[in-house]
């Protein structure tokens, strides 16, 4: 693939997150002028800087992307921006759902203005299987921030080149749990685990899509790339049942030892199976062995040209892809 990303000035919100640093690495591989961290927390900012080569082009910015003047200062220069900055646990989020808003909406928002203030070439959004069809806070924001996103391309007044490309183009990459992430069951079983011997399952046939830290990070590299602007990037994952997930993981790191599983019910906004895709969602799908791609339908978005094909893609009639029949436990075995 071509790199998009060489003697780039490239912007990372939420950069000292599980997606984030990762993408802060694997972007430092691939030549960029300069690569600007910007997040919340300096001690995991310290933490990021020492995992990294001396001399590594990197600038470390403090800031929220709430805060609309700090963001434009951060973004002046850049021309990609991959915004990874989110509130992205369900129970924090239905506590705090005006945080939610704050963070995911607003912020969003404050990300797109920003890029179109300095002409930013290319905007990528980290978005979550629980903004299809939400049922919870979190999942609701993320589905406004993707409807910002997609919709910024077409609603701001851009012209767009002989192309048919427009100045700054937005587009969003989503994809389920990430194994080992902050924001996932594992890290927080282990904890449980050693504390107590006990973990807890919310209910054992719930699925969930899971995937790694690294086949994440790289559906946001190939979308960057791929993106003409209003698509949403969905990566084909596999899923599991908790229940056979927390018998895998005890089997795993505690093949000696009793550790009880207790199932401990619905805690509320959780779905009992997740979707990437609906079938309803976009008119136009393609697809390849990895990845689909959904495009906004024409008429909404006043397409100049409408896309008929992508490199390495192939159409696909639009169906509902789901964690309940894409049940893989062999491959999530091996992301633990």
């Amino acid at each position: 693939m071509k790199n998009i990303f060489k003697n780039k000035v490239v912007l990372i919100t939420g950069g000292t997150g599980t997606i984030g640093s990762e993408l802060v690495r694997q972007i430092l591989q691939l030549q960029p002028r300069q690569v600007r961290v910007f997040s919340r927390d300096d001690t995991r900012q310290h933490d990021l800087q020492e995992s990294l080569p001396r001399n590594a082009p990197v600038r470390f910015l403090i800031g929220d992307v709430r805060e609309y003047r700090r963001l434009n200062v951060a973004m002046r220069g850049v021309q990609i921006v991959l915004h990874a900055a989110a509130l992205k646990h369900v129970p924090a989020a239905e506590y705090n759902p005006y945080e939610a808003v704050k963070t995911n909406i607003i912020g969003s928002q404050n990300v797109i203005e920003c890029a179109i203030e300095h002409r930013v070439e290319r905007v990528i959004a980290i978005s979550t299987d629980k903004a299809v069809n939400p049922k919870n806070v979190l999942g609701t924001s993320k589905l406004m921030m993707e409807k910002l996103f997609t919709n910024a391309n077409f609603t701001f007044g851009l012209l767009p080149g002989k192309d048919g490309m427009y100045p700054t183009r937005f587009s969003c990459v989503r994809f389920g749990n990430v194994a080992w992430s902050r924001g996932s069951v594992l890290p927080h079983w282990k904890v449980c685990a050693e504390r107590s011997g006990e973990i807890l399952v919310s209910d054992p046939s719930m699925t969930r899509f899971m995937i790694s830290n690294l086949e994440a990070v790289r559906l946001v590299l190939s979308s960057a790339e791929l993106m003409r602007g209003g698509e949403i990037f969905v990566l084909k994952m596999p899923s599991i049942k908790l229940g056979d997930l927390a018998r895998l993981f005890v089997k795993k790191f505690y093949p000696k030892r009793k550790i009880k599983i207790t199932v401990i019910g619905n805690r509320g906004g959780e779905k009992h199976h997740e979707e990437l895709f609906l079938k309803d969602e976009h008119a136009t799908v393609f697809e390849n062995k990895d990845m689909l791609i959904s495009v906004p339908h024409p008429q909404i978005s006043r397409l100049v040209q409408p896309r008929v094909s992508y490199a390495g893609f192939k159409p696909r009639e639009p169906k509902t892809y789901s964690s309940k029949e894409n049940i893989d436990a062999e491959a999530i075995e091996k992301l633990l």
